[in-house]
């Protein structure tokens, strides 16, 4: 018999890499972790994972198994939800993962909504940068993610539910003294040779810039990076270098010194949703959460 714990250290070895990094996530030590792959291969009768100096990779059985790993977690994640509509689930407690804008946007407006349409639900909120809010529903730190489609990880994972909340366009912003200052839209081709400030690699946004450039011809030269889109402004206002933001994250920034104007023809895209484990989003405590977000994003 296979135990469903063991199958979700399988994945969470196959997502991390490293027997390290995989405890890490799930709170337990290596030794423990490697102690229960070895019963996993006891109890399946295979070589599931393979280790060499580069971390450790799944074998092809192990990817077998995998495979069907998800489908039997999705399914005790639906199993789980309905016990907990049986013994009603009218209180407890969901965290929820979000970058900061997201915070601002959707996720602090929905708890407010849920203290007084579901008091008894208590959200916990963890502000995670980049792409590292999934990787968190995946291991079981958190419930709920608001994360944004980023390259090689939009929202098409098998293992997790998304829900769509919102999408908003990406603005230039150059310094007062910049050449296109007076323009009404800026070409992003026109600032191929500037100097540009932007997230670090890692951060969905990072992405988005990179391929806007792109998609006009050309590598952006990334001199300064941050990842929070005041310090980006602030330094653009230096006259270091032009940058492009997501427009919410304009909001309550110091925009002296600098100019923002709406990139000319298809604006980059920050596209944003709501991810939840497979088979958890009828959860009694988290749809209530998933619905207060759509309606949210409806509102901002």
């Amino acid at each position: 018999m296979i135990e469903a714990r063991r199958l979700h250290i399988l994945r969470a070895v196959a997502d991390h890499r490293t027997v390290t990094a995989a405890a890490a996530a799930l709170h337990l030590t290596p030794s423990a972790v490697s102690q229960q792959l070895a019963a996993l291969e006891q109890e399946t009768g295979h070589r599931l994972v393979e280790r060499g100096a580069r971390g450790v990779r799944l074998t092809p059985a192990g990817e077998i198994l995998l495979s069907h790993t998800n489908a039997v977690l999705a399914q005790l994640e639906r199993a789980e939800a309905e016990l907990a509509a049986y013994g009603s689930g009218s209180a407890g407690t969901v965290t929820v993962a979000s970058f900061a804008t997201g915070i601002a946007e959707v996720v602090a407006p929905a708890v407010a909504r849920l203290a007084r349409s579901a008091p008894g639900i208590r959200i916990r909120v963890q502000d995670a940068e980049g792409d590292a809010s999934l990787p968190m529903v995946l291991d079981r730190q958190v419930d709920v993610a608001v994360a944004v489609e980023y390259r090689g990880a939009s929202a098409d994972d098998p293992r997790l539910t998304h829900l769509p909340l919102y999408a908003e366009p990406f603005d230039a912003v150059v310094p007062v003294s910049h050449r296109l200052a007076d323009a009404a839209e800026v070409p992003l081709a026109e600032l191929a040779k500037d100097p540009w400030i932007g997230p670090y690699p890692g951060n969905p946004c990072h992405d988005v810039v990179v391929l806007a450039c792109e998609h006009a011809g050309f590598q952006p030269r990334l001199e300064h990076s941050s990842d929070d889109f005041r310090a980006v402004v602030a330094l653009a206002a230096a006259d270091v270098g032009v940058a492009l933001v997501p427009r919410s994250a304009l909001r309550g920034t110091d925009l002296a010194g600098v100019v923002v104007r709406p990139v000319d023809g298809a604006a980059p895209t920050r596209r944003v949703f709501a991810a939840v484990r497979r088979g958890a989003e009828e959860h009694p405590l988290i749809r209530p959460v998933l619905d207060a977000l759509g309606e949210a994003a409806e509102q901002a």
